[in-house]
């Protein structure tokens, strides 16, 4: 039996992580509303820990940061001028650090995202957020028809468990793997432990 392969190793694609400084760094939707309540994710602790390193590293190497938070209606999931729609505090935006709220889960959509980065001259993205199976997923493949070369920091990402659709469920770590399966296939380098400098 052969062992699988992604559609970019078969294409011979270099898989190795950017340096981060030369790199934008894009935090998705890492915000208070994925902490409590119904769209609680059992393993947001780890990756808000995961995501504040690599933030850290990010501001010491000089990359070009930019925080996504999801806007929603007020009173409501991800209300932006409550609490539950703030981004954790943990990776609370510095000054000169840019803030772009979005509507959908691809971050493009319906943003200035797209010119932003284009202003910084940088063609790597590394991306770490929130969810996995969602906005990093719709990001990192909208990323892909822009001319991005993208990477996924899969222990600064999280989901949560979904209905397989059969009246059972189908729990967050599979649903987190199979999203970062299907990116690796086409769409993005994924990188594991401290691949990311």
């Amino acid at each position: 039996m052969t062992t699988a392969k992604t559609l970019l190793q078969l294409a011979g694609a270099d898989l190795n992580p950017p340096r981060l400084g030369d790199a934008a760094l894009v935090l998705i939707d890492i915000q208070n509303e994925y902490l409590a309540g119904p769209l609680a994710l059992p393993d947001a602790g780890p990756a808000i820990a995961r995501a504040a390193a690599l933030l850290a590293r990010a501001r010491e190497s000089g990359a070009a940061i930019i925080h996504i938070a999801h806007r929603g209606k007020a009173g409501g999931l991800f209300d932006r001028g409550a609490d539950r729609g703030a981004i954790v505090a943990e990776l609370s935006p510095r000054g000169g650090e840019l803030v772009i709220e979005k509507e959908l889960p691809n971050a493009f959509a319906g943003t200035d995202l797209q010119a932003r980065l284009a202003a910084t001259d940088r063609k790597n993205l590394v991306l770490a957020g929130f969810m996995t199976h969602m906005c990093v997923s719709s990001t990192a493949r909208a990323a892909l028809d822009l001319g991005f070369r993208t990477t996924v920091d899969a222990d600064a990402c999280a989901t949560r468990d979904l209905p397989d659709g059969r009246g059972g469920t189908l729990d967050a770590r599979t649903i987190h793997e199979v999203a970062l399966a299907e990116l690796s296939d086409r769409f993005a380098i994924i990188a594991r432990g401290d691949a990311l400098k």
